[in-house]
């Protein structure tokens, strides 16, 4: 179980990596989105840490 937490985890934060790079040059202050970006950041950054924090009770 542990074994897939850690590639859940580095699954999303390749996500997270592609996405950024993605997003370069985009205009963030337009329609709110810099708001929404910057808490759908900070939820995945939450989600990970609690993934993380799981994985020795998943063993």
């Amino acid at each position: 179980m542990s074994h897939q937490v850690d590639r859940v985890v580095d699954d999303l934060s390749s996500a997270l990596l592609q996405l950024k790079h993605a997003m370069r040059g985009m205009p963030l202050n337009q329609n709110g989105f810099r708001a929404a970006h910057d808490r759908a950041a900070r939820a995945m950054g939450t989600l990970t840490t609690e993934l993380l924090d799981a994985r020795p009770a998943m063993t």
